[in-house]
């Protein structure tokens, strides 16, 4: 009779996993996107969130949450409990450059965070403004080793993307550039067309309207391949003048702990939304490039990342806001 009862006891517990990912999830889903509606972390957000219901047939409910730039959302999304019921939209932003900006940061991107998978990633595009008479990037750096501080480039902010990227071309190719920063892209947009700031790093699909309708010029991309959207516009790495390539990815994270067989279950679904023709093909339109990595395979880019920026910002003594 104690041998039954053991038996049972076992293939009991055998079976609470796989029973657990089969309920798995049995109500609503929200995903933690640490910015205000609008822009590139919100857009990955509301298309997992919708794909992601579907496929698993519960509501995945977007929570935006913004606050001391990416700080407040990602902390919150750190220290939920780790169930599969509160995820993250990750970035480059919030945990590859967020280690280097701030001494005392009260999440560790590698450690509290587990991948789920990255969607897509979007290089940056140097824009000049249009009078600058400046043709090529290799024309602006050496401009600006012979005119220290006499040229000078916006951002959306201390610590923000823009800044960062832009603060490493300068370090890494040794010349002063002035930083001019603004709340948000958009009065840096207003500045930039309006000829009073001289160049501005943001992300390629955010500038390339502008582009297009020739009120700025394209001098380079951040990327290690060219952007499709502009083919003519060589990479940072192709002009020569700086050993810098970066592609902002955004993909969904779990809080670290979360039950394997949860991730299993995640894992699965989201490969099958990032493979999905029409979503690679609305990425590739938005102006990214989709990249369907998963689990061990994000987890690589992810580390990656965070060492190499967390480094360089630290090196460059950027402090946020």
């Amino acid at each position: 009779m104690r041998r039954r009862h053991l038996a049972a006891g076992v293939a009991l517990a055998l079976a609470l996993p796989l029973a657990h990912a089969q309920a798995y999830p049995n109500k609503a889903v929200r995903i933690v996107v640490p910015q205000p509606p609008g822009g590139g972390f919100d857009n990955v957000g509301r298309l997992l969130a919708d794909r992601m219901g579907k496929l698993l047939g519960q509501p995945f409910v977007v929570e935006n949450r913004p606050g001391s730039g990416t700080l407040v959302g990602t902390d919150l999304a750190a220290k939920a409990p780790a169930d599969g019921y509160t995820l993250l939209v990750g970035s480059v932003s919030n945990l590859a450059l967020n280690p280097g900006l701030y001494p005392n940061l009260p999440y560790d991107s590698l450690r509290d965070f587990e991948p789920v998978g990255l969607l897509v990633s979007y290089s940056y595009t140097l824009m000049a403004r249009k009078e600058l008479p400046l043709a090529s990037l290799q024309d602006v750096i050496a401009y600006a080793k012979a005119n220290p501080g006499k040229l000078n480039y916006a951002s959306a902010g201390n610590g923000s993307g823009q800044h960062v990227l832009a603060a490493a071309l300068w370090h890494l190719a040794k010349v002063d550039v002035a930083h001019v920063p603004y709340r948000g892209a958009q009065p840096a947009y207003q500045d930039l067309l309006g000829g009073r700031v001289d160049l501005f790093f943001d992300l390629s699909p955010t500038a390339r309207p502008q582009v297009d309708a020739g009120n700025v010029r394209a001098l380079a991309v951040s990327g290690a391949a060219r952007n499709g959207m502009h083919p003519q516009v060589p990479t940072v790495l192709e002009t020569g003048v700086a050993p810098l390539e970066l592609e902002s990815w955004f993909g969904l994270f779990a809080p670290a702990k979360t039950p394997p067989e949860v991730l299993q279950k995640l894992r699965a679904e989201f490969a099958k939304v990032a493979a999905a023709p029409d979503v690679q093909e609305a990425l590739q339109k938005g102006g990214g490039k989709p990249l369907a990595l998963v689990g061990d395979d994000a987890r690589v880019v992810v580390k990656r990342d965070v060492e190499h920026w967390g480094r360089l910002v630290k090196t460059l003594n950027i402090r946020p806001e």
